[in-house]
C-alpha cells in the first residue's frame, strides 16, 4: 500500500497538539514507553533481560527508519509545553484487508486521562479521510479498558474477530468507516 510522497513527512496538527515524525533526541521518550507497558505485552514488546533495546538502539531505529508505507507511527507533541509525549499513527500490520491500515497510539502514563489519545487520534483519523481510505483497523487488548474507550469515541466499532492468548489476553479487532 504506496502512499502518495506528498504525504510522507506529514505534520498533522490540533489545538493542543503537533503529531510529526521522531527526531533521533527524542529515542528517550520511546524507551519510555517500552519500560511502562504491561507486563502482559508480549515480551518482543518490552525491554528484555538485556535492556534491549537500549537508547542507542532506539537511536539507530528512528536514524535509519525506511520512508513508511503509511503515515507510520508519528511523535505527539504538546504545543504549549513543547514535549513528546507518545505516538499515534497508522501502521501496516497486515491485520486488515489492504488499503486499510491500523490505528495505533500509545503515550506516557504520565498524561493519561487527559484526552490527548482521542484529539491525535482524530487528528490521524481525519488525515485519513484526505488520503483516501476508506476504513481502518484497530487492535486492542481486551484488558485495556482505556484504549478501547478511545477506541469507541473516535467511532471504531469492535468486529467479533478475536485472537486469543491464554498468557496474554484476548486481541480484539476493531474497525472504522471514514
Amino acid at each position: 500500500m504506496a502512499v502518495p510522497a506528498r504525504y510522507l513527512g506529514v505534520v498533522l496538527e490540533t489545538d493542543r497538539l503537533l503529531l510529526r515524525p521522531w527526531r533521533v533526541s527524542e529515542a528517550a521518550i520511546q524507551r519510555e514507553l517500552w519500560t511502562e507497558r504491561d507486563p502482559r505485552v508480549p515480551p518482543h514488546r518490552r525491554i528484555d533481560a538485556d535492556g534491549h533495546p537500549t537508547l542507542a538502539d532506539i537511536e539507530e531505529g528512528i536514524r535509519s527508519a525506511p520512508p513508511s508505507s503509511s503515515i507510520g507511527l508519528l511523535a505527539v507533541e504538546r504545543k504549549a509545553a513543547g514535549d513528546v509525549i507518545g505516538y499515534c499513527g497508522l501502521v501496516d500490520s497486515g491485520r486488515g484487508a489492504e488499503r486499510e491500515p491500523e490505528l495505533a497510539f500509545e503515550l506516557l502514563r504520565r498524561v493519561w486521562g487527559q484526552g490527548y489519545a482521542t484529539e491525535a487520534s482524530w487528528a490521524v483519523l481525519d488525515w485519513a479521510r484526505s488520503a483516501g481510505y476508506e476504513r481502518l483497523w484497530a487492535t486492542v487488548w481486551d484488558w485495556n479498558a482505556a484504549s478501547r474507550r478511545v477506541l469507541a469515541k473516535v467511532g471504531f466499532t469492535e468486529t467479533d474477530r478475536k485472537e486469543v492468548d491464554p498468557i496474554r489476553g484476548t486481541t480484539l479487532f476493531a474497525t472504522r468507516r471514514l
